[in-house]
């Protein structure tokens, strides 16, 4: 048994709270164990420079930590004057994860701001943020389709991501912050329904680890992932996209 008592091939308790925010197109606040964060779909009527004239649309992120969703105030990255490293990447992987999914030609001119901010974080909160802002670009996508502002629908898979690791020894599935703050190694998988992989993020605190325990560990998120994936599709009400 794990530290929170979780067999290694467990999940954490999901909770998903849609139309957390009223004014958004879409919102979630997900909830993955101890960690939770608010996700918000926005739908603007532009785009940006780079893709003037090319008739389609686009989805970005971003992503930020509230100061005291961790043990020891965080500051806020407007305090510093520029986005930390840490947040730019995540921001980076949410937005470029969740455009795997999206027929940005439907969009047409319009972008969807995916806007993920941490209330509390113990692990996963990059995972939970894919996770998340995905299902609130589904329901803003949704919000699109019934208002008729888009003939069909833009999404062409369920998507979702969570971390797996190596702790003291077992593979493990879903790392909390103890555990990850631990771990020999730690990996973060982003997936859509079919198995086929969007991203991978390894690495090894210590020892290198072997090609069959990558193996190993890349079903193990799958398994996580497929099991996120079916509480998505019971939120949305959607079983699968045409």
């Amino acid at each position: 048994m794990r530290v929170d008592g979780r067999e290694p091939n467990q999940i954490r308790e999901v909770k998903v709270t849609t139309n957390f925010i009223d004014y958004a197109e879409g919102s979630v606040l997900i909830e993955l164990g101890k960690t939770r964060v608010v996700c918000t779909a926005s739908v603007e009527n532009k785009v940006p420079m780079f893709l003037k004239d090319a008739g389609q649309g686009w989805v970005t992120a971003e992503y930020s930590m509230l100061p005291r969703a961790t043990q020891v105030r965080t500051i806020r990255d407007i305090s510093a004057g520029k986005v930390s490293g840490r947040s730019n990447e995540i921001q980076r992987l949410i937005g470029r994860s969740l455009r795997t999914v999206v027929d940005l030609n439907v969009l047409s001119n319009r972008t969807i701001w995916i806007d993920c901010d941490v209330v509390q974080a113990d692990g996963g909160t990059r995972t939970a943020g894919v996770t998340g802002g995905y299902i609130a670009l589904v329901l803003a996508c949704k919000n699109l389709l019934e208002t008729n502002k888009i003939n069909k629908m833009p999404i062409t898979n369920f998507l979702a991501a969570t971390s797996v690791g190596i702790v003291e020894g077992r593979e493990v599935l879903d790392l909390s912050y103890l555990e990850d703050s631990t771990a020999e190694v730690d990996m973060n998988v982003v997936m859509v329904d079919d198995g086929k992989i969007v991203e991978i993020q390894g690495t090894a605190e210590g020892n290198p680890f072997s090609r069959e325990q990558m193996n190993r560990l890349l079903n193990l998120a799958e398994e996580g992932v497929n099991k996120l994936i079916q509480i998505e599709k019971e939120i949305l009400k959607i079983d699968k996209f045409d």
